[in-house]
């Protein structure tokens, strides 16, 4: 089991100095990983919840960490594919791939906001698709075979991009989603699955097995299958353990809750402070926001 970090990138301590400090700590203490998340727009009706009022672009915050670091992985979880042409995520994606030196995970989703559909100009229908077939453009490009593409939701003529990607065949793809056809899509298709921020981690077995038994079905070891678990922590006083949510309460209820989490099949969790209120909300004190995330960031050190 792997132990990453979310980055701050929402709220009162998503801020240059913050990110560059929480990096570099990270790095420090043993953190196997930093993380973002996308969240392109914020409709006025209705309200999204506060840690979504306020985010930094996930892939350029991913960047200004991997400047300040030398080893640890870097994932975003997750950037819509509907929002963008898969040929700019594709040199978006291998630029940062080599500016890092190959630390990049490149978690992928299908979108689930209306209002950011209609802002992007992304159409919602047939997602699931989309998605698959996008999945498909970001490989060719990264082969450098410089193969055409012609399918149902983009066409790609023939021609190449570099540089490309430090890793190959390219940045190891995570695909999110929580309904069944998107687990079996993970499990066919991607080098692994994430789950979302409101997944029930007490749960999260019976996910793992539906992405797994599609990578099985699919001919592929579902045991090389990364599942890759976002952690949105509430550390605080001990809790009673009956009707305590996962990753809440002390920071030894947390760490045994990490190793349940290994139980049940997932490969890496990452503790993500920014849904903590008192450090990702934009209302957030940041001086309190950033002594309350460095002593928790500390204490759940792998």
């Amino acid at each position: 089991m792997h132990v990453g970090l979310g980055l701050p990138v929402a709220g009162a301590w998503a801020s240059p100095d913050r990110l560059a400090h929480v990096a570099t700590r990270a790095e420090q203490l043993g953190y196997h990983s930093l993380w973002t998340f996308q969240r392109l727009f914020v409709p006025v009706d209705p309200q999204p919840e506060p840690v979504y009022r306020s985010v930094l672009d996930p892939l350029i915050a991913l960047t200004y960490a991997a400047a300040r670091t030398t080893r640890i992985r870097l994932g975003v979880a997750i950037v819509n594919l509907p929002f963008l042409p898969p040929v700019y995520l594709a040199k978006q994606a291998a630029s940062l791939d080599v500016l890092s030196g190959g630390r990049l995970d490149l978690g992928l989703g299908s979108g689930w906001s209306e209002p950011e559909f209609i802002a992007s100009g992304a159409d919602m229908a047939r997602r699931g698709p989309r998605t698959a077939e996008y999945v498909q453009v970001l490989r060719v490009l990264w082969s450098g075979s410089g193969a055409p593409h012609h399918g149902e939701f983009y066409r790609l003529p023939e021609g190449y991009q570099h540089p490309l990607p430090v890793q190959r065949p390219g940045p190891p793809i995570l695909l999110g989603g929580s309904a069944p056809a998107a687990l079996r899509r993970a499990g066919r298709l991607a080098d692994g699955w994430i789950s979302r921020s409101k997944a029930n981690l007490a749960e999260i077995g019976d996910s793992v097995a539906i992405v797994r038994a599609a990578a099985a079905e699919a001919g592929r070891d579902p045991d090389a299958v990364r599942v890759v678990s976002r952690g949105p922590v509430r550390a605080g006083d001990a809790l009673p353990e009956a009707g305590r949510a996962p990753l809440t309460g002390s920071y030894a209820q947390i760490r045994a809750d990490v190793d349940r989490l290994a139980e049940a099949g997932v490969t890496e969790v990452f503790h993500d402070l920014n849904w903590d209120p008192l450090i990702g909300a934009p209302d957030a004190d940041p001086r309190t926001a950033a002594r309350r995330a460095d002593e928790i960031i500390d204490a759940l050190a792998p």
